[in-house]
């Protein structure tokens, strides 16, 4: 029997995208399909490198075509990826999605969670970006060993000046704290923090992202107005801890970003510092601070919640050393990073097909 590419196309219109809700030739995610007598090879085009169904669509596909092409066939499947965005994305055209992490109160592991986050999209092979935006404390130049770091420029044809981002790790940084003296307060006043944060939007040359993760002050203010209201944001993310104090300031932020006049979706809840195991004792965890309060506030507000983060000192001592610690090749915290992040680009991915309807 003759294989031919349209009996590939029709057997593959049986493997739906679980999320998305559609066949993924309809998706047009299927490419360069070639076949050699039983050899059938191509490529699937998913919309995030990070995304946590690709083995399942592999096998899948494999499936699929033995069904209903040839039980003989040898299948393979070269996966790549083209990350999608939401249709209103007109400013900053360059950057696909702005992802803001937050949180309603400071000390709950926000700058942390963010650099392994992004951290954790660029080794999937994302281009992504990371703004320390959190001007009253930023965190960025120590997580990644940037403290005395100074980011450069560049003029453009049109005479405009453009700042130059600092790359490290695969991530494109840049911070408000690369142009403050470390050792000396910054009295910011609300329209010139908020001045200071749109140039690190406008005027840096930040290339193609796929990603821009955003690293926010916590709580609620001028900083959080002036970045939903100015930028396309494809979602929010929310940092608390187990804590009743911590669960009733992230209550307030999840309810900024719901407002009429912010209306951000919120991607979901992640817990950090929920639990704490001993080294000696690997099974036992402890729940210092407290059990479920994030799911349960992810559950109020009917987002998802994206996964715990443990108390580990490795974290810590990681961003002391100026090397976050999804980059240490430790498969448990691979895990949960590489998964936390994986929720968020499915979810980004779901949004942005929604809103293409």
């Amino acid at each position: 029997m003759q294989i031919s590419e349209q009996d590939i196309l029709n057997a593959l219109k049986n493997v739906e995208d679980p999320d998305l809700k559609k066949d993924l030739v309809t998706l047009n995610m299927i490419k360069d399909v070639a076949i050699d007598g039983t050899k059938i090879s191509f490529t699937l085009e998913l919309t995030t490198p990070a995304c946590p169904l690709k083995e399942m669509l592999k096998s899948a596909c494999t499936n699929a075509i033995k069904e209903f092409v040839s039980a003989d066939a040898e299948v393979s499947i070269q996966v790549t990826s083209r990350v999608t965005q939401p249709v209103n994305s007109s400013s900053l055209n360059e950057i696909k999605n702005i992802i803001l992490i937050s949180s309603g109160k400071g000390g709950v592991g926000k700058s942390t969670v963010a650099s392994n986050l992004a951290v954790v999209l660029a080794k999937d092979g994302a281009k992504v970006g990371l703004i320390d935006a959190d001007i009253y404390g930023p965190s960025i130049p120590t997580l990644f060993d940037l403290v005395d770091a100074k980011p450069g420029a560049e003029e453009t044809a049109d005479g405009k000046t453009k700042i130059l981002p600092i790359e490290k790790h695969g991530i494109k940084l840049l911070s408000l704290g690369f142009f403050a003296d470390p050792g000396q307060p910054v009295p910011w006043r609300g329209p010139m923090a908020s001045n200071a944060v749109k140039q690190l939007f406008n005027d840096t040359n930040w290339g193609a992202l796929d990603y821009l993760v955003v690293d926010l002050p916590p709580g609620t203010g001028d900083i959080h107005i002036t970045i939903t209201q100015s930028f396309p944001i494809a979602g929010a993310v929310v940092v608390t801890t187990p804590q009743q104090v911590a669960l009733a300031d992230t209550h307030k932020g999840l309810a900024m970003f719901n407002m009429p006049s912010i209306n951000i979706p919120v991607l979901g809840v992640i817990e950090n510092m929920s639990y704490f195991t001993p080294a000696e004792l690997p099974d036992n965890k402890y729940y210092i601070f407290g059990k479920g309060g994030g799911r349960k506030l992810a559950d109020r507000f009917s987002v998802p919640f994206l996964g715990e983060i443990p108390i580990i000192q490795s974290i810590g001592d990681a961003g002391d050393a100026g090397k976050p610690a999804a980059l240490n090749n430790d498969a448990f915290l691979d895990t949960i990073f590489g998964d936390i992040a994986s929720k968020i680009a499915q979810q980004i991915s779901i949004n942005n097909a929604q809103t293409a309807v």
